[in-house]
């Protein structure tokens, strides 16, 4: 039985938006919640990059809730310096693209990344600090979508370029009132005026060793994590492209340099990337074409926003694999929540929501008391259906088909998985039984718990187990404007003498 998905360090996550797409999941410890919507129009909420990992990860580790799961790594491109500079130059040369549209995706997106990790009431203040190139030029645009998004943006720019691209965005934020700062106005510890730092000093073109002044506010970045210890809340640093004095190839060298809480990578990630050891991780910009795809062999991630035949895995099981791993990586609540209908031999239907424990190519696995309403239904009308139902990404999953009981060794083995409440309140409960109140429940509890506080193992009642569903039919729901969603459907069908899973296209 293929475990659930878990929340890992390297997760990759696709978001349901356009122009940025998670590569790293967050950490399970990270406290930066998001109070955006994940159907923001720049981000692709979707998993992490769609399964790509920069690192490989425990992908048995036990959620919270006892779900673990498995995300099947894809393998995802780097540049060198050489080819970054090479793809900049096809995009600008050739293909028609101008320094400004670029330059105004990028900010876009990175902007995006950060409105969909930080929430406004914790991290409201956000300094930009931007160097004299087209890096800096990012960070100009992200501070203009960063005040319209409702933050309160900073901007230190010690070294201006006197090119009418780079005057015309500095009008633009002067219009705005965004407060333009010297280094010399700035604190040592940044972290006592700002709660978001966004690095876009020095990007993939840089050459040196940085100086004045923008090796000192490389080393205030730096000594951010010396004052960790000493603020409850220090700032998190948001790096554009690669993390300012890092190598473009080999990352942090000597280890002594930014440790950004965020990488927002344009175009495709650089070779530094994969040092990169912060909570999140996106690819942000839709500009690239399939012919600097296919000139450089890119391994990108998909966006998610659609639901497309040409997109979606031929078997239904990776399908929701992969999009289970969204929802996981997005961090939505009970992302394994599902409502179960079942129909007794009246034909009467009846539903209520379950929590999905694991799956695999044999079916999708709950528990719950063989005594209650589900499970008499079940006996006397083995067909049921599961609906999963993710709104922060908008989309649906439906499955039909038959239902049975899962081995006796395997309930067994997942009952003294759960903790000893729960397995007390498993024997306490007569699941569907009327009962006098609420005390008469808790009294039962009590008895149970005094009778098992030796810590000896707790017997699983036979009337407790699981089911398990064998699907015959999977519908993925994606939520579309103007009421045109996608709906995809997977039969099985006979070919050539076995099975086969066959997609059609529903009316939304």
């Amino acid at each position: 039985m293929l475990p659930l998905l878990g929340k890992t360090k390297t997760m990759i996550l696709t978001y349901s938006s356009s122009f940025t797409t998670r590569l790293l999941a967050l950490h399970s410890t990270s406290t930066s919640t998001s109070t955006r919507s994940t159907s923001s129009p720049l981000l692709h909420r979707s998993p992490q990059l769609r399964g790509y990992c920069s690192s490989r990860v425990n992908r048995g580790e036990l959620m919270a809730n006892n779900i673990k799961v498995v995300q099947n790594p894809d393998s995802i491109s780097y540049l060198n310096q050489r080819e970054a500079a090479e793809v900049d130059e096809i995009l600008m040369g050739p293909l028609g693209f101008s320094v400004d549209q670029l330059m105004e995706l990028a900010g876009l997106s990175v902007a995006t990344a950060i409105a969909e990790v930080y929430n406004l009431k914790d991290y409201n203040r956000v300094l930009t600090i931007c160097g004299p190139g087209n890096n800096g030029g990012d960070g100009l645009v992200v501070a203009r979508h960063l005040y319209h998004f409702g933050y309160k943006p900073f901007v230190c720019y010690p070294k201006r370029t006197a090119k009418l691209l780079y005057t015309g965005l500095v009008t633009q934020l002067e219009s705005l009132g965004i407060p333009f700062l010297s280094v010399d106005d700035l604190p040592m510890n940044l972290s006592e005026d700002f709660n978001i730092l966004v690095d876009a000093m020095f990007g993939f073109s840089f050459h040196g060793t940085p100086r004045a002044p923008f090796d000192d506010l490389i080393q205030r970045l730096v000594n951010l994590q010396n004052y960790n210890e000493i603020n409850k809340k220090p700032s998190v640093i948001a790096s554009i492209d690669i993390p300012s004095g890092w190598h473009v190839e080999e990352g942090d060298t000597n280890g002594d340099g930014i440790k950004p809480d965020m990488l927002v990578s344009l175009t495709a990630p650089k070779l530094c990337a994969k040092k990169f050891c912060g909570s999140h991780h996106f690819l942000g910009g839709r500009f690239v074409p399939p012919s600097i795809v296919d000139k450089f062999n890119l391994h990108l991630p998909s966006y998610p926003g659609s639901c497309i035949e040409e997109e979606v895995d031929p078997d239904p099981f990776l399908q929701f694999q992969k999009w289970f791993d969204d929802v996981m990586a997005a961090g939505l609540k009970e992302p394994n929540a599902m409502a179960l209908c079942t129909a007794g031999k009246d034909g009467k239907p009846s539903s209520r929501m379950v929590l999905l424990k694991g799956f695999d190519k044999d079916g999708f696995v709950w528990y719950t008391n063989y005594g209650s309403r589900k499970a008499k239904d079940l006996s006397e009308n083995a067909n049921a259906s599961l609906l999963f139902y993710w709104d922060g990404l908008n989309r649906q999953v439906r499955i039909e088909g038959s239902v049975q009981k899962v081995s006796e060794e395997e309930s067994e083995h997942y009952f003294h998985s759960r903790p000893r409440g729960s397995q007390i309140g498993a024997i306490a409960s007569k699941q569907s039984t009327v009962i006098p109140g609420r005390d008469f429940l808790h009294q039962e509890y009590k008895d149970l718990e005094a009778k098992f506080s030796d810590g000896a193992l707790i017997p699983k009642p036979k009337y407790w187990g699981g089911y398990r569903l064998k699907p015959e039919f999977f519908e993925f729901w994606q939520g579309q404007t103007s009421r045109l969603h996608d709906r995809l459907c997977y039969f099985p069908e006979e070919v050539d003498g076995t099975s086969v899973w066959k997609i059609r296209r529903l009316a939304p």
